[in-house]
């Protein structure tokens, strides 16, 4: 959309709020307010990641990921040291979670593949694992005959620690190949079952914290950063590894299409994710501009290209010369490279204007966009922070990102991929009062009502997937949060019981339409 950016606040919903433990809505519908509220066909899930739930590290003939080398080789920029070693141990209890899903009555799975466990090497060379192969089309099997659609989603940030060995990972033009290699074998061996594919997951996540700020695998960043990082330049390599990125998919979206597509009839798109960010000062031109650069710098970054062929005009701007180009021919196979998009949502901030200059001294994505983001205004919140330091909780967030997507990106195809809230891993509750989780069912019902509301209003948004089906390894938190709408027993086999939310997604997704 060009011209001055307008934001519309829209009043609270009418509805009680009510985040205390002992919340009267946790075990009510609701009212009317049900999948039916929703179009024909909309599709309900849950979402996972592999390095999150699988466990099973070093079985089946997987190979190492950058996680793995991560997690063990630097512990402590983990909360409490841990890895995803067994994480929720799926690997051998996927038969368990897709029951408990269905029990649910969700309609689809989303759940990412680890390249290791199909390519343990990263590439052809090494040969393709064939008990990786078996895995998920054991996975894929069980959830079609429970009547679970599968979306699968190709890289969840594992890329293999044999290409980062070799070349550097997606730092090297050399892994759109290798890429496009594991995920043709991806089509291959899973097309004739799989209709949903996802080329990569939250690439802004990625990169910029794993080649900004240096908080996630590979952990590269620059040395003035201060988090310890070996190597790195945080003003010129995360929009490396995001240019790859875009590149890999977009070979791998003209592969499936030119070759798999017609057969296999299946549709294949890529997840983002945005937070929404609201002007700091009412009425501050600057502080409007600040808020649209940040959407820019994290939304636009990968909307603009896959729309456009080009990175939005203030990165070009603002990065100058650190910015990648795309070549005329990388432009047009970029452009139009997604049949949908899948959105996470999780939070929004504050946003307003920092000074242009710096000098050149220190540069880096993370204040390239010379916004400065902040979820706390004159002391007070945007909305309730969750365990997260970084989650604040603004349900109204979501219809406006759908909004402003439908508006200044020709209204595609979404999918709302993520959307969650954690909790403290608190191991002193007892079982009984560690499943309360109300204040996540008042999150779940005040996100679908704007996520209902954007669609009334004509977001073209088909599917919802709750982040996330279990408790789970969260990344640099390790187990110190949770998740999960069913919760994991760590220290006793992983064993699973649902949470209050859980229930509250079973009566929310019980009535059906009469075509079901």
């Amino acid at each position: 959309m060009e011209g001055r950016r307008v934001f519309v606040l829209i009043p609270a919903l009418a509805l009680v709020v009510c985040f205390a433990s002992t919340c009267p809505a946790a075990h009510a519908s609701h009212g009317d307010f049900n999948r039916t509220s929703f179009p024909p066909g909309f599709i309900f899930g849950t979402a996972s990641a592999a390095y999150q739930y699988e466990g099973g590290w070093n079985e089946g003939g997987r190979g190492p990921s950058i996680w793995d080398t991560f997690t063990h080789r630097f512990p402590d920029k983990i909360a409490d040291r841990s890895s995803g070693d067994v994480a929720d141990d799926s690997y051998h209890k996927y038969k368990e979670d897709v029951k408990i899903m269905k029990e649910m009555g969700m309609d689809a799975y989303r759940f990412s593949i680890s390249w290791t466990r199909i390519l343990p090497n990263g590439s052809l060379s090494g040969g393709i694992n064939k008990d990786g192969i078996q895995y998920y089309n054991n996975l894929i099997n069980e959830l079609i005959s429970k009547g679970l659609k599968p979306f699968v989603t190709m890289f969840h940030w594992d890329s293999p620690q044999a290409l980062e060995d070799q070349y550097g990972g997606f730092l090297s033009s050399k892994i759109i190949e290798d890429y496009r290699d594991y995920a043709e074998a991806c089509f291959r061996e899973f097309g004739d079952r799989v209709k949903h594919w996802i080329t990569f997951n939250e690439p802004w996540s990625f990169c910029s914290s794993g080649y900004a700020s240096g908080t996630f695998a590979p952990g590269r960043c620059s040395s003035w950063v201060g988090n310890n990082c070996s190597t790195g330049d945080s003003g010129t390599e995360p929009y490396i590894a995001a240019h790859h990125q875009l590149l890999a998919h977009a070979a791998a979206v003209q592969l499936y299409r030119s070759r798999y597509q017609a057969s296999q009839k299946g549709i294949i798109g890529i997840t983002l994710v945005s937070h929404w960010f609201v002007p700091y000062s009412p009425n501050s031109k600057s502080n409007d501009a600040a808020a649209e650069r940040a959407l820019d710098f994290m939304f636009g970054w990968f909307m603009d290209p896959l729309t456009h062929g080009e990175y939005p005009m203030s990165m070009r701007a603002l990065v100058g010369k650190r910015l990648p180009k795309f070549s005329k021919e990388q432009s047009e196979m970029v452009k139009g490279s997604f049949d949908f998009i899948g959105l996470n949502y999780y939070t929004a901030n504050y946003a307003n204007a920092l000074p242009l200059s710096n000098n050149g001294l220190n540069v880096s994505y993370t204040t390239d966009s010379r916004a400065n983001l902040t979820g706390v205004r004159n002391g007070i919140p945007i909305g309730r922070m969750a365990a997260s330091s970084w989650l604040y909780i603004y349900p109204r967030g979501i219809r406006e990102l759908l909004l402003y997507t439908k508006r200044k990106y020709n209204n595609p195809l979404i999918f709302i991929t993520e959307n969650g809230v954690d909790e403290y891993n608190n191991k002193s509750l007892p079982l009984e009062e560690a499943l309360k989780d109300d204040y996540r069912i008042e999150f779940y019902y005040r996100h679908l009502q704007y996520l209902h509301m954007a669609i009334k209003e004509g977001a073209n948004v088909k599917g919802y997937f709750a982040w996330s089906l279990l408790d789970n390894f969260e990344w640099t938190n390790g187990y110190t949060v949770r998740f999960g709408i069913n919760f994991v027993d760590y220290d006793n086999g992983q064993k699973r019981y649902p949470k209050n939310s859980a229930h509250w997604f079973k009566q929310f997704l019980a009535p059906r339409y009469p075509h079901y």
